[in-house]
C-alpha cells in the first residue's frame, strides 16, 4: 500500500487582471501549503475501487475520480487500485482539497502502476483536471499566473501559524465560476500586489508581520454578498481575537496569519468555544518534503 499526503492551500493574494478571450480570467496569485492534509491510500487491486468514510463526499463527483480516469486513458493502463481518501480538509471551502487529492492521486498511482511518467507529463494532465491542480506538484510557496496553471515556486515563507474556520453557511453553487462573474472592471487590479511580495520574498528578510500585512483577496469583500451569514462569522473570528481575516480562495472559509503560537492557539479555543468548525494548523514546505 502506498499513503500519498494532500496538503490545503491559501491565497496568500489572488489578484484578477481582465477576463480572458477564452472565458476565464487572468490571475496573480501567491499561494501557500499548510500543514492540514488529506490523506490517500492506495492499493493495488483487481478493479477500480474509491471510497471515503467522510459525509456527503461522492467519488464520482470529485477529481480523484476523473484523474483516475484520465490516467487511464491516458497511458492505456488498465490495472486496479483501491483508493481510500481520508478528508481532513473540509470540502467546498476554498481550501483546495479536491485538487489536492486528484495531484496526489497522479503522483501516487504513477508510483504504483509504474508509469514513469516525468513531471512534464504529470502536469499537462494536472491541466486537464483543473486550473490549480499543478499547484500541488510543488507545495510551499509558489506563484500562479495564467487561470492559475503557470506555476513558480518561490522562496517558503517564514513559518507562521495559521487558523482556519469554516462558516456554516449555506452552500454556494458554482460559487467559483459565480464569485469571479462579479468581479467589476474597476475591481481588477494589475498584479503590483502579488509583485510586491514575490519581491518581498526573494529578496530575502521577511518578517511575518509584514507579510500579515500584503496579504489580499479580490474575493474578501464580494462573498460577504454571496454567502448568506457570512459577515457575521466574519465578526465572531476578529471577536475570537483574529486581527486579519481573509477569504481562502472562494470561501467560504476565512483564515488568519499569526506569528506566535500561543496566541494562535488562544483563537482557536475561542473559535471551538463558540462551536465554530475550526482548525489549528502551521505554514508547510515543498511538497518532496511531507511525502
Amino acid at each position: 500500500m502506498l499513503t500519498v499526503l494532500a496538503p490545503a492551500k491559501v491565497n496568500l493574494t489572488l489578484e484578477v487582471l481582465t477576463k480572458r478571450p477564452d472565458g476565464f480570467h487572468e490571475i496573480r496569485s501567491v499561494i501557500q501549503t499548510l500543514n492540514l492534509c488529506d490523506s490517500l491510500n492506495l492499493q493495488l487491486s483487481e478493479s477500480i475501487g474509491i471510497k471515503s468514510g467522510a459525509p456527503n463526499w461522492v467519488p464520482g463527483d470529485s477529481l480523484v475520480s476523473k484523474a483516475v480516469g484520465l490516467l487511464q486513458e491516458t497511458t492505456g493502463c488498465r490495472r486496479g487500485v483501491t483508493i481510500e481518501v481520508r478528508k481532513r480538509i473540509p470540502s467546498v471551502s476554498g481550501l483546495g482539497g479536491d485538487s489536492s487529492d486528484a495531484a496526489a492521486v497522479l503522483r501516487g498511482l504513477n508510483r504504483l502502476w509504474g508509469l514513469g511518467l516525468s513531471l512534464e507529463e504529470l502536469l499537462r494532465l494536472a491541466w486537464q483536471l483543473g486550473s490549480d491542480v499543478a499547484f500541488f506538484f510543488y507545495g510551499g510557496t509558489a506563484l500562479l499566473e495564467g487561470r492559475g496553471e503557470r506555476v513558480t515556486p518561490l522562496p517558503p515563507l517564514p513559518h507562521l501559524w495559521v487558523v482556519l474556520m469554516m462558516p456554516p453557511v449555506p452552500k454556494l453553487q458554482r460559487k467559483t465560476e459565480r464569485l469571479y462573474a462579479s468581479v467589476k472592471t474597476s475591481q481588477y487590479t494589475d498584479g503590483q500586489i502579488t509583485d510586491r511580495l514575490v519581491a518581498l520574498l526573494t529578496g530575502g528578510g521577511l518578517e511575518g508581520e509584514r507579510l500579515i500585512s500584503n496579504v489580499f483577496n479580490v474575493f474578501d469583500n464580494l462573498a460577504l454578498g454571496s454567502f448568506s451569514g457570512l459577515e457575521g462569522y466574519w465578526q465572531q473570528f476578529v471577536k475570537a481575537g483574529a486581527e486579519e481575516v481573509h477569504l481562502a480562495g472562494s470561501g467560504p472559509a476565512l483564515f488568519t496569519l499569526i506569528k506566535v503560537q500561543a496566541q494562535a492557539e488562544e483563537i482557536y479555543r475561542n473559535l471551538q468555544q463558540q462551536g465554530l468548525e475550526s482548525y489549528l494548523t502551521e505554514t508547510l514546505a515543498a511538497i518532496e518534503k511531507i511525502e
